[in-house]
């Protein structure tokens, strides 16, 4: 073979082996997938996970609940069962009472005033409940006597019960009372006085199916 020719294709030959060893070793990986805009950054967490600083869901009703709540007697209120916030929260306000420690004494005076189903089926009010103890300040032969007569009794707790549902920011001010008289509610917080005799409150903001009570120290009388 003429050597030109020969160099000539000893070169084609080269080539051609190169570009076949290119095409056997090229790689077979996919390409790299395009982050889309569905997933989440690095980093950051999805709704209802926990990021890096901790849990991300906001707190729930519940808790913010429990943290309005205020006054020295909310810690005997059961911390479950018959009595406890929870079980008064599904409950109606007239029920409730029933079932709390703080306020048998004015569910039974309800009762005998045949008022327990009318606070049961009200709507939205705010029921400023004497505690147990606030019955034993009352001069017991008034209270007897107001005992003896239903209706007075009534015309009494009548007077403790706002047909409004009123928060802890609203409540302050003058009110008419499903007695028809007017009861004025006066500071905020731990400092709130209601009534003439500037009844304390010793636990605030509970929430019942119908109603908000504030359980106060005193029975005010009209």
């Amino acid at each position: 073979m003429h050597p030109r020719r020969a160099t000539t294709t000893a070169a084609l030959a080269l080539t051609a082996a190169l570009a076949l060893g290119s095409c056997s070793s090229g790689s077979t990986d996919a390409p790299a997938e395009t982050p889309s805009a569905n997933s989440a950054p690095s980093g950051s967490a999805m709704p209802g996970t926990t990021g890096p600083s901790g849990p991300t869901d906001s707190a729930s009703p519940a808790t913010d609940a429990a943290a309005a709540r205020f006054g020295p007697a909310c810690s005997q209120i059961p911390a479950s069962g018959p009595g406890s916030f929870e079980d008064m929260a599904d409950s109606p306000v007239g029920t409730a009472a029933k079932d709390n420690p703080l306020l048998s004494t004015l569910a039974g005076a309800a009762e005998r005033a045949g008022l327990l189903d009318t606070l049961d089926s009200a709507q939205d009010v705010t029921v400023f409940a004497p505690a147990n103890a606030a019955f034993q300040n009352v001069d017991a032969s008034r209270l007897a006597r107001l005992m003896a007569d239903p209706q007075s009794l009534g015309d009494v707790l009548r007077y403790h019960v706002v047909q409004q549902r009123l928060t802890p920011e609203q409540v302050a001010g003058t009110h008419t009372t499903l007695s028809g008289r007017q009861l004025t509610v006066a500071g905020s917080g731990e400092n709130m006085t209601v009534g003439a005799n500037k009844a304390k409150v010793l636990c605030g903001n509970v929430q019942t199916a119908n109603a908000t009570i504030y359980v106060i120290d005193g029975v005010l009388l009209p």
